[in-house]
This record gives C-alpha cells, structure tokens and sequence, in this order.
C-alpha cells in the first residue's frame, strides 16, 4: 500500500510478487460460466507496478516500469469495476478493454478490442454496458490529454522505499465471504 486517501488509493507491485491466476487465459465465454476457475501459482514478472485507483471510478492508472524499476515503460489504464474493500484487500472486475499510452504521454492505443467486442457480442456485457465502458475509457483519455490528475502528478518518478520486500499473499485470500449488509 502506497497511499490510501478519500481521493486515490495507490498500490505497489513488483517484478517477482506472487499471483493466483486461471490456468489458461480465460475467452470471453468462459466468463458468462458458473463453473469455478482453476488456478494456479506464478509471480509477475516483467514490470513494476503501481497502480493509482481514484475511489469510485471505473478505471485504474498503472505507472509500468522495466523489472527492477529500471526505465519507465508505460501508463496503462485497466477498464475495470471500481475497486471494493474487502477484509484483505480490494476487489474489482476487469472490463477486458484496455488503454496503453506511451511513457510521454503523446501516443496512446486501445488494447484488446477484439476480446471487447466478442464479451459484447456473447452477452458478458450488454450494450449499455459497453457504452458506458468505452465512455469511461474516452472519458480518461480526456485527462491525459488535458494533463490531469494522475498523468501530471509526477508518480511515473516515484519509487519504492529500499526496505519493502515482495508481499505474500494474506492469510484468508480464497475466503469468500459476504458481508450481510452488501446489497450487490
């Protein structure tokens, strides 16, 4: 944890944390199953992260360095349920599509458009959804045009204090539990 502030919450990941994730990359029709999700153990691996999440929006920054906080690779910006705390962390959902945006600032792509449409296409979002999506996406492509808050705070020259070390995961981490007083 970097910062965790009414306005953003900032969280750090180095090259070698440890990660759970499906043992295949997952289609998009594999989303719409009821069926639980293999998964297995591996670490990331070639970036550092930090991950700058404004509470409430649909979307998260990520200042991307090379391994080893070396150079500064890439801003990516992950499409995404807002974040939601949970005993051990933050949980959210990633909407597939992506934005990537070069270390100045001066170019940018959508990623992943592909695997968008085909969610769309099967029924994992509907056509609201996507709208509002594409439009949260637009939407954080304006704040970097327009030099906004994160891209113009400096974060793509932060760097973790020397003492931190790779995390593990929390005891708990594949409970799931449901608070009585959460609506959704």
């Amino acid at each position: 944890m970097v910062r965790d502030d009414p306005d953003l919450i900032a969280l750090y990941w180095p090259a070698g944390t440890p990660q759970k994730v499906p043992k295949g990359r997952l289609a998009p029709k594999e989303l719409l199953s009821t069926e639980p999700v293999a998964l297995r153990d591996c670490k990331w691996v070639n970036t550092d992260v930090l991950m700058l999440a404004m509470p409430g929006t649909a979307h998260a920054v990520y200042a991307m360095w090379e391994k080893g906080h070396s150079s500064f690779g890439c801003w990516y910006i992950d499409l995404q349920e807002p974040l939601r705390r949970t005993p051990i962390g933050f949980d959210t959902m990633d909407h597939l599509l992506d934005i990537v945006v070069s270390p100045d600032r001066s170019e940018w792509r959508w990623k992943d458009k592909d695997e968008f449409m085909e969610a769309v296409a099967i029924g994992v979002f509907s056509v609201k959804e996507a709208c509002a999506i594409r439009t949260e996406g637009e939407r954080v492509i304006g704040l970097l045009r327009a030099g906004e808050s994160p891209f113009c705070d400096g974060w793509e020259r932060w760097s973790p204090p020397a003492e931190w070390e790779i995390p593990a995961f929390p005891a708990g981490w594949d409970t799931i539990t449901i608070d009585d007083d959460d609506s959704t």
